[in-house]
């Protein structure tokens, strides 16, 4: 399926790894240039070099820096030529019990998961509606759907950011300017490892027996790969999606046990 977005720009957020990456790879497969942002300066190089040597007829532009920082999204922002699609993406706070939840703790995950992303989409959407086109994709987390214990920071942020998006895609669907969010649960990644092993610490467990209890109960009997993310997350800012908006796409492997 040809997914029209050849030569189209695009802001990937948390580019340099993980289902950032993965999303970021799909795009440059389909055509699209792209301005890829991480905090990770040598990580997102690397990313970047890769992906300009597979796709030799897109522009690759990087800016290390943290994307909670309101000069790096208004940077971002300038060096891209245009912006026709914006992945939203950024690391979870790290799991713990809400007991001992600072209010640091809440107003970091706050700014990371919500604040600035809902600045990022508001800078940008002028623009979509001014050419008539538009692809906004968060990645938020299965979490949203389905509470995660120990994970009560990252899933209230991000159930807040759900909130701002379905609200103003209403207004903007006219103007063929979509925002879908696409919810992973298990995948392949350093976030994953990072999880598990605090759970295997807390629970005194080894990390392998987790991992493998873990892999058991999801009915895929496997974990995502960030290739197959970048995939559906190339769908959701192609031409087909202009009649989709302020939906959750929930990827994970059947997990969720629910009919809706």
């Amino acid at each position: 399926m040809d997914l029209g977005i050849k030569g189209r720009w695009a802001i990937v957020e948390a580019a340099s790894k993980g289902l950032g990456k993965g999303s970021a790879a799909a795009l440059a497969a389909e055509g699209v240039n792209l301005v890829l942002n991480a905090r990770g300066k040598e990580t997102l190089e690397e990313t970047a070099d890769k992906i300009r040597a597979d796709n030799p007829e897109i522009q690759v532009l990087t800016l290390a820096g943290d994307i909670t920082q309101i000069e790096i999204r208004e940077a971002l922002i300038k060096m891209s030529p245009q912006i026709d699609i914006l992945v939203t993406n950024a690391g979870g706070p790290a799991p713990g019990n809400f007991r001992t939840d600072t209010r640091e703790r809440w107003l970091s995950a706050l700014e990371a998961q919500l604040l600035g992303h809902a600045d990022m989409i508001t800078k940008v959407v002028d623009q979509m509606v001014a050419r008539n086109f538009g692809r906004i994709v968060n990645i938020t987390s299965a979490s949203v759907k389905m509470p995660v214990e120990n994970l009560g920071l990252s899933t209230a942020a991000r159930m807040a950011l759900t909130g701002f998006a379905s609200t103003i895609s209403r207004e903007l669907i006219q103007h063929n300017v979509v925002i879908n969010n696409l919810l992973p649960g298990p995948f392949e990644t350093d976030r994953l490892t990072g999880n598990m092993r605090f759970a295997a610490d807390r629970a005194g467990e080894a990390y392998e027996d987790v991992y493998a209890a873990r892999v058991g109960k999801n009915p895929a009997k496997r974990f995502g790969t960030p290739e197959e993310f970048g995939a559906v997350c190339a769908f959701l800012c192609s031409n087909h999606v202009g009649f989709m908006t302020a939906q959750n796409v929930l990827m994970d492997g059947g997990a969720f046990p629910g009919n809706i």
